[in-house]
């Protein structure tokens, strides 16, 4: 009976688990994402999980199926369409053979969200107010404390406050305040301390600027500028009138050019130069490592130690003019309140720069006595020409001049420069001899065009004579110039030599003189010539007429008596 009963318990065992299947197994939902979503249009949703069965399980909505992919055992994707209720969802996994899985309320669904209207919202800092605490009077020191409130629709960052007055002399910080970040609606107060110069004697309001600067979230910058009057007082006055010095409430160093010239005048484009500068400390401290830069620059490094790179040289202007044989960066080390020096810069003028008036920035970058980094910039004015380039000369040889006869000189005006010239009247001239229609007008002369002129010169005296040809006109500033020419030519005597005439205009022969007769008579017995000259006429004979008288010749060729 015993064994019959435990028999009977096994057998309902085996019966129990073999009714349950063997696949059985319970999935997991993680989370879903979105979990958020607008009913206006479909959105895919992912469920997250783990013991999916691919190909069998299906994404229910409060019991209703929706399209469902089936990644893996552990991600589903299924579509909600548009159109559902706004309301809080549950999320089933239809497991198939396996037990179904539910997330309670863990999907919305709402409304979508109107579009905001856009409104343009930026700070706005504002003085508040402001209060002088101390005494506001003459070398008196004092505080200006502003409240400041930021009334815009948008938080200012970085804000900033810079005061500046002729008249006050900022203490400690330089007049330079940085706040930081003010809110919507916020406030910020700040103090400046001032010292009052000696300048505010028979005042009662100075002026105090407040520039204040800021920038919103997406980098935008902003700068307000507030004027602040301040009341004051002479202070305690004796009737003496007040000193005139400059006030040594404060130091600093201030480099100016006092003056500045070139070595070329005037200055033509290509031409090389150098230019003198000098340079003067009008400040009443020292200032210290003093860079001159050329065309315009800055320094950027700071304390006893120089930097590698501080100096920025490059950004300049350098269209006109570049620097020549060195860079514009030059070392001019220090120079003492009041003191000058001198320095010079060796530049080019670019061939194609055109005649006018050009600026040229120099910046001065130095140390004052607290070591910081000034930098003082200055504009200098340079004056570019283009003066005619015109060639005088002989058109052709002028010859050779007689003392008291007038020559021609053929003068020939050309230019041979790379524009057209205008020319005003053109004389010449000369110390050493008349010159007559020496005088003309030129005009316009094109690129190697000319112009001719023949004046009559009679000199007065021999040797090398100089004809001036002045010519005038005017430059690319409308002043009048001058441009003058030296030609030479050679002046000689004039030497006539005359031949005696014999009455009626015919030469009177020369008669051969007694010695003359004897000179031949002697060359006959020497064997040499002795024959009369063919100019000499031989003397005449005793005779009727001046002929020697001949007898007639007998017959038989004998003359007789």
């Amino acid at each position: 009976m015993k064994r019959f009963r435990m028999i009977s318990i096994s057998t309902l065992l085996a019966l129990v688990f073999s009714a349950m299947p063997l696949s059985a197994r319970a999935a997991t939902i993680l989370f879903i994402t979105p979990n958020l979503i607008a009913n206006d249009v479909a959105t895919t949703i992912t469920i997250t999980g783990s013991g999916f069965l691919v190909g069998s399980a299906v994404v229910l909505l409060d019991g209703s199926a929706l399209p469902t992919t089936v990644i893996n055992d552990t991600v589903i994707t299924a579509e909600v369409h548009a159109g559902k209720p706004s309301r809080k969802y549950d999320v089933t996994i239809a497991n198939g053979v396996d037990p179904d899985v539910t997330c309670v309320k863990c999907l919305k669904i709402s409304e979508p969200t109107p579009p905001l209207a856009t409104v343009f919202a930026r700070p706005q800092v504002v003085v508040n107010m402001t209060a002088v605490k101390g005494a506001a009077e003459t070398k008196g020191e004092f505080n200006v404390r502003v409240y400041l409130e930021n009334a815009g629709g948008a938080a200012a960052y970085g804000v900033q406050a810079v005061f500046t007055s002729p008249e006050l002399a900022p203490l400690e910080n330089g007049g330079i305040e940085a706040l930081g970040e003010i809110g919507v609606g916020n406030h910020a107060s700040l103090a400046q301390g001032f010292r009052l110069t000696e300048q505010v004697y028979g005042q009662k309001v100075v002026v105090v600027d407040l520039t204040v600067t800021y920038y919103d979230s997406a980098g935008t910058a902003y700068s307000d500028k507030f004027t602040l009057p301040v009341v004051v007082s002479g202070g305690a006055y004796s009737g003496v009138a007040a000193a005139t010095s400059t006030p040594t409430g404060v130091k600093s160093s201030q480099l100016v050019i006092s003056g500045y010239s070139t070595d070329v005048d005037p200055l033509q484009p290509g031409e090389k130069f150098a230019l003198k500068l000098t340079i003067q400390n009008v400040g009443n401290a020292k200032a210290q490592r003093i860079t001159m830069i050329v065309g315009g620059g800055s320094s950027g490094s700071s304390g006893e130690t120089p930097q590698p790179g501080g100096v920025s040289g490059g950004g300049g202007d350098f269209a006109n003019f570049a620097p020549v044989g060195a860079s514009n960066v030059q070392s001019l080390g220090e120079l003492d309140s009041g003191d000058r020096i001198e320095a010079s810069q060796n530049l080019v003028v670019n061939v194609s720069t055109n005649p006018g008036a050009y600026p040229m920035r120099i910046t001065f970058s130095y140390l004052n006595d607290k070591n910081e980094v000034i930098n003082d910039e200055q504009v200098i004015t340079l004056l570019i020409y283009s003066l005619p380039n015109v060639d005088v000369s002989f058109y052709q040889p002028a010859g050779e001049f007689f003392i008291a006869q007038p020559g021609v000189l053929p003068i020939q005006i050309a230019n041979v420069g790379k524009r057209l010239v205008v020319l005003g009247n053109v004389k010449v001239e000369s110390n050493n001899g008349l010159v007559e229609s020496g005088a003309g007008l030129v005009g316009s002369l094109d690129v190697g065009g000319f112009f001719t002129i023949d004046p009559l010169f009679t000199p007065d005296q021999p040797g090398a004579a100089e004809i001036n040809v002045v010519l005038d006109y005017l430059d690319d500033f409308n002043q009048p110039r001058t441009f003058t020419k030296t030609l030479n030519v050679n002046v000689t005597d004039q030497i006539i030599e005359e031949t005696p005439e014999a009455p009626g205009g015919f030469e009177e022969p020369v008669t051969e003189t007694f010695w003359q007769k004897v000179k031949r008579f002697i060359f006959g017995i020497l064997g040499l010539d002795s024959a009369p000259p063919s100019d000499v006429e031989p003397a005449p004979m005793e005779g009727s007429g001046g002929f020697e008288e001949v007898a007639p010749v007998a017959p038989g060729g004998k003359g007789g008596p």
